[in-house]
This record gives structure tokens, C-alpha cells and sequence, in this order.
């Protein structure tokens, strides 16, 4: 039995609310469940109970056993002074007041309607699912699901501005810079995420917006700070960019102690950190005001203009410095651009908003809406259950969802559970 699912019964009132007595045989009935408080304190405030009676207008406390009481030292704490009923599942001890009157207890036991019993031991059987709803999930309504992931989609973003508010912090609360170093990020996914980040960050912004001016200059810069230069190599590209840092890091009195060195195991070419970086530097050589771009544009195809860029034209037939391969332009592609909005782009745009006071969420479901579902094994197994992602704001949704909730099995704070639970 979990107390989570006593504070759904007592919430919902899914008990027999019938000639309704305490435990020292007093007549009782409800009159309001109270607030349902999320945080410590009381697990409902400003509930009304009738005993005898005498209307008491209070907190409510719920737990497995009344011994919990003084397990959870309730008797020390004045938050708990006006309490004025105990909801228990088993009354196991008396539970006494500052003045030494009996605390009036109430037991569910033997009271909770069968129906939720059931729906409650589907959900928490010993049986081991995926999710806990896995059998019941394809009976929820698709309204229920919509809102849900939609509510999700936004809890999600909202999760990633801590992590945003932190980097604006390290860069000088220049959003510019935030942008940087954020791109920077994904542009390395998730193999070199944290590598690709702390070049982002070895470098002052100020400094990569004057190299932004040349390609060559960007391109050397981010390289150098990546540490391929320390490195022998006879090509003549790689000469050229490593003479070009050389000027760069005296100028600017560089240093690259502290970066993560970018990997290529297991990566596809197309992915592979030379690649990935050319495409970055390219992207700020040919937008001259990329945070104002990326900030004002609200489609699909205007993104997809702002990222239309590729590596330079020396990365046509290489992905290695040296080592020719086949000719071919290595360009952004559309999953690539879908991704850095979800990761980028939508993060940045909520964060800069709530710093402005502004409330930007429908817009941020338009242009989430418009992004394809992403493609990953948690999404495959949702859909196997139901077919409810069809775009990006779905599958965010539904990731908060499996992590925050599936995963920590906090079926009583989730729509689906409940829906589940109040059939």
C-alpha cells in the first residue's frame, strides 16, 4: 500500500462515505477534502470535517499506519498543530495532541471502493512492465493524453531552464553567448555533448564574434581549442587553419587546458567532430545576427533557412584532415535542424521569455507541433501501446513523462494514472 494512493482515495472521496465513524466510535462526515499541499507540511490544508456535530475546520493528515505519526516526529513539528482529522489505512496506536486530547483518526480500510482497489493493485502488481499502466494505457482517451503531454511538453522545457540560467551565468548573462555555447552542445550530440560544450566555453564570446567575420578564422579557432593542431600533419588545410590559430591564440592569449577532447568511436562520418565543427563555424560565418534569427523566426522553413549551411568546401572530400573520400556536400540535414530546435532553439526561446515576463507557450506548441516525432526506443514502445506521437511536441511530452513519472512510478501525480484509477 502506498500513501500516495490513500491521498488519491481521500481526494476523490473513492470510499464509502456512509455512516462514516472514528476510531473512538464518533460520527463523522466530510464536508471538504481540503487542499491537496504537493510540499511538506500537512497533506491537506484547510479541510472541514463535522464530528458530533461540532464542525473542525483544519489540515488533514493521511498515513499507511497512525504510528507513522511519531516514525515521522509529527509530534515535534507545529506544522502539524492543527490537524484536526487523521486518515489512516490501519490504526495500529493512538495518536495524542499538545493538550493530550486523543487525535480523531479515521480508518479506510475495509472502506475503499473495489474498482480502485483493483485499478490500484493493476497498476502497482508485482508483475515487472515497462510502465505500470502498460496494459491499460491504449484505454485512455486521446483528449486525456493531449492535454497530458502538452502540460508535459512544457514541464520539460521548464526543467531545462536551471541548466540555461546556469550557462547565461558562466557567459556573462550575454544570451548571445548562451546561444554559443548551447549550439555548441548540440551540434556535438550526444557522444561529444559535453566535449563540444567546453570548447563553447574556453572561448569569450566576444572572441568567437570576431573570428565569426571569416570562416577560415571560426573554423581555426574552434579546431584549435578542440587540440587538433597538437597533432603532425602535412595537409595543406590543416597547415593553413593551424598557422591561423597560432595568430589567434597569441592575439587573444588562448588556452584549452580544461577542454574535453572530442571523440569518433562509434560515430558515423557525417557526425564525426571536424565535420560537426566546420558546419558550426560556417553557420556563424553566414548569419551576422544569428540570436535575433533564431529568436524572432516562428516556422519550420524559417528554420530551416537559418540552418542551411555546410561544412567548407575542404570537407566535400574529407572527413579527415589527409584523407580524401568521395565528393559530397556536407550539409545540415532536416533530422539534424529538428534536433537543435528541440534542444536548442525551444529551450532558448522559453527561457528568454519568462526573463522578458512574457508567456510564450502556445507559440512554442506551434512550432513544436510542426517538428516530426522524434524517432527513439521510449517513443517506438508508446506508440506500440497507442499511437500518440505525431510530433516533436508529443514525444517531449511523453520522455517527461517516462522519466518523471513512469520511471519513479508517480502514477497518483500523472492524468493517465489517475484517469486509470477513477474508472
Amino acid at each position: 500500500m502506498k500513501e500516495d494512493f490513500l491521498h488519491h482515495v481521500w481526494k476523490f472521496s473513492k470510499f464509502n462515505t456512509t455512516s462514516l465513524e472514528t476510531t473512538d466510535g464518533e460520527p463523522f462526515s466530510v464536508v471538504q477534502v481540503g487542499q491537496h499541499n504537493m510540499n511538506s507540511g500537512p497533506d491537506f490544508f484547510n479541510g472541514q470535517v463535522r464530528i458530533n456535530d461540532q464542525l473542525w475546520a483544519g489540515n488533514i493528515e493521511i498515513h499507511i499506519k497512525s504510528s507513522d505519526w511519531y516514525a515521522h516526529h509529527h509530534e515535534e513539528d507545529p506544522a502539524y498543530d492543527n490537524v484536526v482529522l487523521h486518515v489512516v489505512w490501519e490504526h495500529d496506536v493512538d495518536v495524542f495532541t499538545k493538550d493530550g486530547n486523543a487525535l480523531p483518526t479515521f480508518v479506510l480500510k475495509g472502506r475503499v471502493m473495489k474498482q480502485t482497489l483493483d485499478a490500484y493493485h493493476q497498476l502497482f502488481g508485482l508483475k515487472k512492465q515497462w510502465i505500470n499502466c502498460e496494459e491499460s494505457f491504449s484505454t485512455v482517451d486521446d483528449f486525456t493524453i493531449e492535454n497530458w503531454t502538452e502540460r508535459l511538453f512544457i514541464e520539460r522545457v521548464e526543467s531545462k531552464n536551471e541548466l540555461l540560467l546556469g550557462l547565461l551565468s558562466d557567459s556573462n548573462n550575454h544570451w548571445e553567448g548562451l546561444l554559443f555555447v548551447l549550439l555548441c552542445k548540440n551540434f556535438g550530440l550526444k557522444v561529444n555533448g559535453a566535449s563540444f560544450l567546453s570548447i563553447g566555453q574556453s572561448v569569450d564570446f566576444s572572441v568567437a564574434r570576431k573570428c565569426a567575420s571569416s570562416n577560415t578564422s571560426f573554423e581555426a579557432l574552434l579546431f584549435g581549442q578542440a587540440g587538433f593542431f597538437s597533432e603532425e600533419n602535412e595537409d595543406p588545410y590543416f597547415l593553413e587553419l593551424k598557422k591561423e590559430y597560432a595568430f589567434l591564440k597569441a592575439k587573444f592569449q588562448l588556452e584549452h587546458t580544461s577542454v574535453i577532447l572530442p571523440k569518433y568511436f562509434r560515430l558515423r562520418p557525417p557526425n564525426f567532430p571536424t565535420i560537426r565543427l566546420s558546419q558550426l563555424a560556417n553557420l556563424y560565418a553566414t548569419q551576422k545576427d544569428l540570436f535575433a534569427a533564431v529568436i524572432s523566426a516562428s516556422t519550420l522553413e524559417d528554420y530551416y533557412s537559418i540552418f542551411n549551411v555546410s561544412a567548407s568546401p575542404y570537407w566535400d572530400t574529407h572527413y579527415n584532415f589527409g584523407v580524401t573520400s568521395s565528393k559530397r556536400k556536407k550539409r545540415l540535414t532536416k533530422d539534424f535542424v529538428h534536433l537543435l530546435l528541440i534542444n536548442t532553439v525551444l529551450p532558448l526561446q522559453y527561457s528568454y521569455a519568462t526573463y522578458q515576463g512574457k508567456d510564450i507557450s502556445e507559440a512554442l506548441f506551434e512550432l513544436a507541433s510542426s517538428i516530426p516525432a522524434e524517432n527513439n526506443s521510449i517513443i517506438k514502445k508508446f506508440n506500440s501501446l497507442k499511437k500518440v506521437a505525431t510530433s516533436a511536441l508529443h514525444t517531449q511530452g511523453l520522455l517527461q513523462l517516462k522519466n518523471e513519472y513512469c520511471d519513479k512510478k508517480r502514477c497518483f501525480h500523472c492524468a493517465i494514472g489517475n484517469t486509470i484509477l477513477s474508472k
